[in-house]
């Protein structure tokens, strides 16, 4: 695996991130709007992926098709999961065939919809939260 094109493009964003590990580097640029993204290469595929919320407690059925909704109708690049307890957003690309301007267009697609769905969502987090 050559790290260096996923590194190389995240410079070339001019992106605030961190390598935390040989193959997974976690960008905190709230600038761009994307905060505690993990980049992450499984070969054959980059995951990138960050936490949305906790799954809340009441509602979820509403919720869950409002995620559903957005998967379908709003969202550019990715989708809305579930992960144990929490609510992500997830992309994969294929690593082999991954170019500059697809890695910047999922990072700029999850940007978007963090910002555009965060009203909406929010009205379904635990008070906790």
């Amino acid at each position: 695996m050559n790290k260096e094109k996923l590194e190389g493009y995240l410079i070339n964003l001019g992106i605030t991130y961190e390598n935390v590990s040989d193959n997974t580097w976690v960008i905190n640029d709230e600038d761009k709007g994307l905060e505690r993204v993990v980049v992450a290469v499984e070969e054959p595929l980059v995951i990138i992926r960050v936490k949305v919320m906790d799954i809340p407690a009441d509602n979820r059925e509403k919720f869950y098709e409002e995620l559903l909704r957005l998967n379908n109708s709003d969202l550019i690049h990715g989708a809305y999961a579930l992960d144990n307890g929490d609510v992500i957003l997830i992309d994969t690309l294929q690593y082999s065939t991954m170019d500059y301007e697809e890695f910047q267009a999922s990072l700029d697609a999850m940007g978007l919809a963090l910002v555009q769905h965060y009203k909406l969502l929010s009205k379904y987090r635990n008070k906790k939260e």
